[in-house]
């Protein structure tokens, strides 16, 4: 009877370790599955603009996965630097005149550019690049990365890479994420390809060729919100940007800001 006694209770204690052990392994499964889909986690960039040159709010905690990830929004609010970058999707005719005004103005700014871009304008980016501007990585399709897998952001980032370097001997080392959107998961991918993420800590409604803003209106608004370590981004198939390029640039020069590369980002 004892014996049978003591089968019982070592039967319940291997059943009741058992289940231990399959609810930790459970447990490690679930939290295993919630960091991965944390890190594909879509985070699409935004901006709450200030009219007083103080820094905007681009939102704490996106902010903060792209720091982790060491890519940068804003430079140093105690000094007065600005940087300019352009998107170039495709041309619209209206890039060799901002390259003239960038010329005249001494001023260096950052392209960057997808692979129709470069196909179809190879003189613009020859141009770009001999006379001091950056060129960055807009990727091959212009996809929202989150939605693809890494082998596609290796090869949406890779293969425009490879020809920038091949038709230019460049080295692209920063990326702009299309349509501004990425994940903890997209910015690690990029990182380990040597690419650092530029987002911005202004942009405004300027892309759309069919309804572009009035250039007073336009001026006001980027003037209003000129501030310390800004990130401008500007479409370069914008009209109401071209005409009003030389004069956001006085503009800011006269208020004290000077306008740096990215490579001295600070």
């Amino acid at each position: 009877m004892k014996k049978i006694k003591y089968i019982t209770i070592g039967i319940l204690i291997i059943a009741i370790f058992s289940f231990s052990i399959i609810a930790i392994n459970k447990e490690e499964v679930t939290t295993s599955v919630s960091a991965t889909v944390s890190s594909q986690q879509k985070i699409g960039w935004g901006i709450k603009r200030n009219d007083n040159h103080e820094q905007p709010d681009v939102g704490s905690k996106n902010k903060k996965v792209l720091e982790e990830n060491k890519g940068i929004c804003l430079g140093d609010k105690e000094k007065k630097a600005m940087y300019l970058t352009f998107d170039e999707g495709y041309e619209a005719g209206y890039t060799s005149q901002l390259l003239n005004t960038l010329k005249q103005n001494q001023v260096k700014a950052t392209f960057f550019i997808t692979a129709h871009y470069v196909n179809t304008q190879p003189d613009l980016v020859k141009q770009m690049i001999e006379e001091g501007h950056i060129i960055g990585n807009h990727t091959v399709n212009h996809k929202s990365m989150p939605d693809l897998t890494e082998e596609q952001i290796k090869k949406e980032v890779m293969e425009l890479h490879q020809v920038i370097h091949e038709k230019f001997n460049y080295e692209m080392k920063y990326i702009r994420p299309p349509k501004g959107e990425f994940s903890e998961k997209t910015l690690q991918v990029t990182n380990q390809l040597g690419y650092t993420t530029v987002m911005w800590s202004f942009a405004y409604e300027d892309w759309n060729e069919e309804k572009q803003p009035n250039e007073e209106s336009a001026k006001k608004k980027i003037v209003d919100n000129f501030h310390n370590g800004e990130i401008m981004l500007l479409h370069g198939n914008s009209k109401t940007n071209t005409n009003l390029l030389d004069t956001i640039i006085k503009e800011a020069k006269g208020m004290g800001y000077e306008f740096k590369s990215l490579d001295q980002f600070e």
